[in-house]
């Protein structure tokens, strides 16, 4: 996360800073995966439109937000059906 923080502006440092919170709230991404996935989604994309990163930075935190569902929705399986 360091090196995504690195040369942003305070306020991009800031609104990149609460993003990775939000993509590490593991209790709300176990809880509730498809409102946590949209809501990363959905801030992504503001900072993206807002011009706060670009579309490289974008690609990346879409990943993310796209393998933290992919995490939750195989521990809630496991934790379901004991794999």
């Amino acid at each position: 996360m360091n090196e995504k923080l690195s040369g942003k502006t305070g306020d991009q440092s800031a609104a990149l800073a609460r993003w990775y919170a939000l993509l590490r709230d593991e209790t709300a991404l176990l809880e509730h995966p498809g409102v946590h996935h949209k809501a990363l989604l959905t801030q992504a994309y503001t900072l993206h439109r807002t011009q706060m990163i670009n579309s490289s930075d974008l690609s990346d935190l879409l990943e993310q937000a796209d393998g933290a569902l992919a995490y939750a929705v195989e521990a809630l399986f496991d934790s379901q059906f004991g794999g």
